[in-house]
């Protein structure tokens, strides 16, 4: 499917996808004819009631939960928080040590750093030379003070899996919760509470071709954080707010397609990433593939050009957009934290770029993106 003709080949899909038009028309009818507020007792606010509670059964069944167990948010950042901090303030009483990793989205990071100004405190273990979490770090971590642990499922820059099931089992075996961000696993590999084991799992609506805006929370039955918002008593009086229908719809219509064609979806995003790195590593030499060679997600390629900055080479390639993994400024080059974790050497952290594809990215972008990059890199490096 040919989305974006005439504009730049987009490589970005981990930043934010389109909204897919099966979602969109979904969510038409709730944003043109069913206005009416889920909470009032007419038609209207049944018939509004009727889509979220089906949106709320969709992500159960993506997720393999029950529909109570989902609270819907405004994101993956909102589901972040509601999680970390709700657990800790619910549990302080117990003990004020949390652990996450050093390669944690700044949606974990900051909310363990803003906790630490209320009295707790924070330990992140180390990554691996591929990006991943060794699970006797973590326990290593552990106190008799720790109440929570944060691990992400994928990373977002080099797209590495965790081993959040053994983590779950370690932490489990001391009264432990674990909540796992998924905002960039979901829908690019099976994503199952209960296998994963958490009691916690972040989703990002935006993340997973529906709109921005919308995410949710996972809380296994009997985990019950504090609330970040206070008011009347939405989504089973865990989240004060009218519920956004709209929205709620469209999330729910996304995992169910995600549901349905997981196999199929996974398999595209493996074999146009794939053409991808073999299609540069037959053009161009001193080419870095970041992340795990197996544990990885199937859309994310994390590529270090040795000897060149990314910034320099994504203002040259203005026909493929993607992202920097570092940022170079007049006086000092800003490498990200995860390469940095990863000891990546500099020559090519500095000309790290992170490609993502996409539902929509088809072979022939593939194919049009290779020749473009592969030209921009071997002109600067001859110009070097």
């Amino acid at each position: 499917m040919q989305m974006f003709q005439g504009k730049p080949i987009y490589l970005d899909y981990n930043a934010t996808t389109p909204i897919d038009p099966r979602v969109a028309e979904a969510m038409l009818p709730y944003l043109l004819e069913h206005f009416g507020n889920p909470s009032s007792s007419h038609v209207y606010g049944r018939k509004a009631k009727e889509a979220v509670d089906k949106a709320r059964t969709q992500v159960a069944e993506m997720l393999g939960c029950r529909e109570e167990e989902i609270v819907f948010t405004s994101g993956g950042s909102e589901s972040n928080n509601y999680a970390i901090k709700g657990i800790a303030r619910a549990l302080r009483s117990r003990g004020r040590h949390l652990v996450a990793s050093t390669i944690e989205h700044p949606a974990v990071t900051e909310v363990c750093r803003h906790l630490e100004e209320e009295g707790f405190r924070t330990t992140l273990v180390p990554v691996d030379g591929n990006g991943r979490v060794d699970p006797r770090d973590v326990e290593a971590a552990i106190t008799a003070e720790t109440i929570l642990i944060s691990i992400m499922h994928a990373n977002n820059e080099v797209g590495t899996i965790q081993p959040v099931e053994e983590i779950s089992r370690i932490a489990h075996s001391r009264g432990i919760l674990v909540h796992s961000d998924a905002a960039q696993s979901v829908g690019k590999i099976p994503v199952r509470v209960h296998e994963l084991g958490v009691d916690l799992l972040s989703v990002a609506g935006h993340k997973l071709y529906a709109p921005k805006g919308i995410g949710a929370l996972f809380v296994r039955s009997g985990v019950q954080p504090d609330k970040l918002l206070d008011g009347a008593n939405h989504e089973m009086n865990r989240r004060a707010g009218t519920e956004n229908v709209a929205q709620i719809v469209g999330l729910g219509e996304a995992c169910a397609m995600v549901r349905e064609n997981q196999s199929s979806y996974e398999a595209h995003l493996r074999r146009m990433r794939d053409r991808l790195e073999e299609g540069l590593a037959a053009r161009l030499s001193e080419v870095r593939v970041h992340g795990h060679p197996r544990e990885r997600i199937p859309n994310t390629s994390s590529l270090g050009f040795r000897g060149l900055s990314a910034t320099q080479i994504l203002s040259e390639l203005r026909t493929v957009a993607a992202s920097a993994g570092a940022a170079c400024h007049s006086d000092h080059v800003c490498v990200s934290g995860v390469l940095q974790a990863m000891q990546v050497p500099l020559e090519y952290a500095v000309g790290t770029i992170r490609f993502s594809v996409g539902r929509f990215t088809s072979a022939d972008e593939v194919d049009t993106a290779v020749r473009e990059i592969a030209a921009v890199v071997a002109r600067l490096r001859q110009g070097r």
